[in-house]
């Protein structure tokens, strides 16, 4: 048999070395974070800015217009134009924070169970993990953002509710600031996701002929040209959220280069594994240094008493 150089990478599935192997190597670990993470992050879908931290904090500043600060005028022909000033958005810092957490497996829940205790421990730190910095984000979302307007009729109301116009109304207040924001995103809790599903004046617009009506899919993606995002984690019942994902925020990440661990994204996810041999078990480890950061918060308006 040829001997292979490099050898092949590990799989996850097959008997107590190749387990130890994957366990071994921190980036693949990583990767397998990733893959659990991926589409997870609410919170990377709405503060979509990446901002790389040193020192632990980040200044920013907030609701930076983008007009100039006098109007344009008439010029005479051979006269001077005429000079004005561009002011700067309120300054604010927000420092990072280390979130993350541990878990056990055993030699003996790899040797009697394969990769499955692994498999779950990972899982069950990533749903952790997603929970915690999605609250955070909201949170920090929904103080940043004051706007907002009274849903025309509770969304649980089918007689009385009007979802299409009270997202639109959302969108036209938005725009109306003429501030350059171009919403594109309905956020909403899981209950209000399937009253929005279920609004037969929303689904009775929908083409019946291509077979992705939500009553046979289960989805439905897009609202108005809003991308609709269901998450548990709003701070506050019965309030829905119509924002500018591409400039409401960003999600502010520092790397603090600490050995051993490992991030299959340079940035956001760690992972790090660690033998303790003397207990006979492995120690799993994901973390995140981050901070969620809102710079324009009048791209955001919420929808109240849905």
């Amino acid at each position: 048999m040829p001997i292979l150089y490099p050898p092949a990478a590990p799989t996850i599935s097959g008997d107590v070395v190749t387990i130890s192997r994957f366990l071994n190597s921190p980036t693949m670990v990583a990767r397998r974070l990733r893959t659990l993470v991926e589409q997870r992050f609410i919170s990377d879908a709405l503060l979509t800015g990446r901002f790389s931290v040193s020192g632990g904090a980040i200044q920013y500043e907030t609701s930076e217009g983008i007009y100039s600060d006098r109007p344009t005028q008439s010029i005479a022909p051979g006269a001077e134009y005429p000079l004005t000033t561009v002011g700067n958005g309120a300054a604010s810092i927000a420092a990072t924070q280390k979130w993350g957490q541990d878990a056990l497996v055993t030699d003996e829940a790899i040797k009697r169970q394969q990769f499955d205790p692994v498999d779950r421990a990972l899982t069950k730190i990533v749903n952790q993990l997603v929970k915690t910095i999605d609250s955070l984000s909201l949170s920090a979302i929904a103080t940043a953002v004051t706007q907002t307007t009274a849903a025309t009729a509770s969304w649980g109301t089918p007689a009385s509710a009007r979802i299409l116009y009270d997202a639109l109304k959302a969108v036209a207040n938005i725009r109306a600031l003429n501030l350059g924001y171009d919403p594109d995103t309905l956020v909403v809790d899981d209950l209000m996701w399937a009253n929005v599903m279920a609004d037969p004046t929303i689904t009775n617009a929908l083409a019946r002929e291509d077979g992705q009506q939500p009553v046979k899919t289960g989805q439905l993606k897009t609202l108005a040209g809003l991308t609709i995002l269901p998450t548990p984690n709003l701070p506050t019942a019965g309030v829905a959220l119509v924002l500018d994902s591409k400039v409401l925020g960003g999600m502010a990440d520092e790397d603090l280069q600490s050995p051993g661990y490992v991030s299959a994204s340079g940035v956001g996810v760690e992972a790090k594994t660690i033998r303790e041999d003397a207990d006979d078990r492995w120690r799993i480890r994901a973390r995140r240094v981050t901070v969620p950061v809102v710079i324009e918060p009048g791209a955001a308006w919420k929808i109240t008493g849905v």
